[in-house]
This record gives C-alpha cells, structure tokens and sequence, in this order.
C-alpha cells in the first residue's frame, strides 16, 4: 500500500506553530482518521511515534502526529526553545488538540473528509486525549498508554516553591537538560480544575475506550491505568496491562527499532480503532 506523507503547519490559538504530520494510504481514500498526541517532554518526531503512525497508515488510516506549539520543539526537531516549553499550559495543549481536530474533521489533510475520528495519547497526551474526548463528540474511539491519571503531580512544598520563584525546573533524563516551568501551568491547573480533572473526565467518556500500560512503568506507574479503569463506565472502558515493560514499551529516541511490547500495543490498538471505527 502506497502512503501519502505531507507536512502541515499553523498557527497555535494562543499563539505559536503548531506542525503537523499526516500519514495516509494514497487510495482508497481511508475512512477514518487517528490523531497522535505526544507527552510531556515529547514532540512528533519522538521514538515510537513516527513508527507507529507510519503502521496505522498502512492499516488504512489516516494518522496524524502533531507538535503542540510549545513544547520546545524548534527547527531541528529537538527540545531546545526552553523559554518555550516554560510557558505551555494544559489549557493551551486542549484548545490545540481542538484545533488539530477540527482540521482533520473538516478532511483538510487528508484525501477525503474522514468519516469518524480516533485519538491515540500517549502518557500525558492521555491525559489531553481523555480530557479531549470527554468534550468533543467528534471523537468516536480513544486508545490511551501509558497515560496519567492526574494532570495534578505536585505537593504543597513544591506549589509554594513555585509560586515564591516563578518556575520550577523538571530534569529531562534523556538529555539532562533542565527544563522550566512557569507557574502559569499551575495557575492553569487551579483555575480550572474541574475541567482538567482526568479522573473525572475519565468516568463521562462514552466512547470505546482501550488502555494500555505497563506492568513495569515506573514514570506513570500502572495503578494510574488501575484508576483510569476503575472511574471509566465497565461498558465502555478496557485494560489491558502489558507484562515486562516500562513507560516506552522498550523504545528509546531515536527510534533504532520496534520490541515485542510496542507490537502489542500497537495489534491492540489497531483491533480497538478496526472494531470501532471502520463501520462508520
């Protein structure tokens, strides 16, 4: 199967590039179109994402991977902008995922106008795909791993650190780098969290839902994925817990090559979005 890869970019509601990658079979035309969302300390064109896209592309969708316009990522395709990142707030990644949804919706990126729309978010990009599809009725199916149950991580000692400096500093193992955080993401967070309550979100979705995680994730530990679970509706929600692998199903950046975990994650998901979006 012949696929289709084009670049897209735009222009952030708040401000900022939003840049986006569409992968989709070149004919027929497919049906229904899945929406990648990075986590935090992510971006497009980190470890299993393109792969993976690349593998629901080829499964006859559209998938499309996108940066939020702030997380750091500058022309290089690395985190780097710094003074970016530090200003990224929940909200903001929200009315972006919106954004993204609605080009997608309208067939802008991809041959032919989808007929149902899938989210895949991936750690704290579940937590954006949950809160997203909670909103959004365009959403017909939602696949999350590795997602976290709570957008709200922080204790009381670092919250008033935060509010004294202006910023907290979060380590990127990967790179070392140290990465700021303004305590705008925090006033975000206090200011709307009704709206950013993940665990809530999670027992008002209404669409098929598949969550994959884990065993051994010690960056979102599985209980997260136990409490996403046990809030969702029985009817609606699935858990499926992977034995013997961590927060990146074994894949590190740069992607060298796929595990066994990531092609069961990858065979759930693609069974969860065939069940659930190809007759619409």
């Amino acid at each position: 199967m012949g696929i289709i890869h084009e670049r897209f970019e735009f222009e952030g509601p708040a401000g900022g590039r939003i840049r986006a990658d569409v992968r989709a079979p070149g004919a027929p035309a497919p049906r229904a179109a899945l929406i990648l969302v990075h986590g935090f300390k992510g971006f497009k064109e980190w470890g299993f994402l393109p792969y993976v896209a690349e593998r629901l592309a080829r499964a006859g969708y559209a998938a499309v991977t996108f940066d939020f316009s702030r997380n750091g990522v500058g022309d290089g395709g690395e985190i780097m902008e710094l003074e970016v990142f530090a200003t990224n707030t929940y909200s903001i990644e929200l009315a972006e995922l919106h954004c993204v949804t609605d080009r997608v919706a309208a067939g802008a990126w991809t041959p032919g106008t989808p007929k149902a729309i899938g989210l895949l978010g991936y750690s704290r990009g579940g937590a954006d795909a949950i809160l997203s599809a909670r909103e959004d009725p365009r959403i017909r199916a939602l696949v999350t791993w590795a997602a976290v149950a709570s957008v709200d991580r922080w204790d009381e000692a670092t919250r008033q650190e935060w509010r004294a400096a202006g910023r907290i500093f979060v380590l990127n193992h990967r790179t070392g780098q140290q990465m700021p955080v303004n305590v705008s993401l925090l006033e975000d967070l206090e200011a709307n969290r009704e709206r950013l309550d993940v665990l809530r979100a999670a027992s008002e979705i209404t669409v098929p839902w598949l969550i994959v995680h884990g065993e051994d994730d010690t960056s979102v530990l599985s209980r997260d994925a136990e409490a996403l679970a046990a809030r969702a509706r029985r009817s609606v929600a699935r858990l499926e817990l992977l034995a013997a692998t961590g927060h990146t199903f074994g894949v590190m950046h740069p992607f060298a090559a796929t595990t066994a975990a990531l092609e069961q994650a990858v065979a759930l998901t693609l069974r969860h979005f065939d069940d659930h979006l190809r007759a619409s």
